[in-house]
Formats: C-alpha cells, structure tokens, sequence
C-alpha cells in the first residue's frame, strides 16, 4: 500500500499535467489571455490548485511552451555546426515560425511566453538565437546591426499574419526569403 505522502505527489503530478494539457487547448482557443479560471474549471481542479502549481499567467505559459522551446533550442544547437551559418538560422527561424503555426492562435501564446524580461523560456530561446545570429553574422550573411529581439519580432509577426491563411507555411517561406533578403548586408 502507497503511503499517503506518495499519493498526494501522485494526484499533484496529475493535477499538474491535467492543467496544462487544457490550457494548451485553452491557449489555442482564445489565445493567452484565456481565463484562468476557466483552465482550472475545465481541468477539473480548484482555483488554488492552479495557483499553486501556476503563480502567475507567466508560468502556466511556460510550462506550456516548455516542450516547444526545447525542442527549438536542441535544433538550434544542431545547426551551430552547419556548413552555411546563414541558412542554418534561416532554417532555425522557420522552425520557430511552423512551432507557433501549429495551432491558431498559439504564435500568440508562444509569443506571450517569450514576451517578459527574466521568462526562463524567453532566455532559452534568445541565447539560442544569439549563437546562430551571431555566427551568420560572423560569416557575413546577416547585417552586423541586427539585433536578436527585433529578429523575434519580424519572426513572430510572419507567425502571426500567416496562421489563417490556406497555405500557412508556403506564406511563411515567401515572407521568411523576404525578410532574410534585407538582413543581407549585400541585398
């Protein structure tokens, strides 16, 4: 027989899980502004469940977006070694832009999780992004003046803008080769 001490961190993992499973759904329906407590209600768990879990709007976000921003930075890692350091972060800022094509309405959320000073997602993705910028920098592929968050900028905007088109990642591409045409110190 589990103790009740095992138990109770059982139920807590469970709680944790179920919480942001439906705020992922949440998110994707109404984007991050999305009641909190309308998450905690559809999870089936109090309010003071989820505050306890989740403090803030800032670190359900996260939590939500941790799997994404992980994967993003072990591609991005990959590519440090790529023969071509400019397409290598072309290649990496696609990848961001198809994470918060996914669903409608997640670039915003995703972009929310990015959005604040200190978020442990936002810092992830910027020093990953800073190791292929800098290096297509390095290469000559990219201006010298480019700075990382003006790049998420541009990035999470074509995310945004092309989530409801027909053809969401042919929309991307197109505006993506146009945005790298004028980070080209040489366009």
């Amino acid at each position: 027989m589990q103790s009740r001490e095992a138990t109770m961190r059982a139920d807590a993992r469970r709680n944790y899980d179920r919480l942001v499973a439906t705020a992922r759904v949440a998110f994707a329906e109404l984007g991050a502004d999305a009641p909190l407590d309308d998450i905690a209600q559809r999870a089936g768990v109090g309010n003071a469940t989820l505050y306890r879990h989740f403090p803030t709007r800032q670190a359900l976000l996260e939590a939500v977006f941790r799997d994404h921003v992980d994967a993003l930075c072990r591609r991005a890692e990959e590519l440090m070694s790529a023969p071509s350091p400019g397409a290598a972060l072309k290649e990496w800022l696609g990848a961001v832009i198809a994470q918060g094509s996914t669903e409608r309405g997640l670039a915003a959320s995703l972009l929310a999780a990015l959005g604040h000073d200190g978020s442990s997602c936002r810092e992830a993705v910027f020093e990953a992004a800073r190791g292929l910028l800098a290096r297509a920098q390095e290469a000559g592929d990219v201006r010298p003046d480019v700075p990382v968050g003006q790049l998420f900028k541009l990035v999470n905007a074509i995310a945004l803008v092309t989530e409801t088109e027909p053809d969401p990642a042919a929309q991307a591409t197109a505006l993506l080769d146009l945005v790298f045409h004028g980070l080209s110190p040489h366009p």
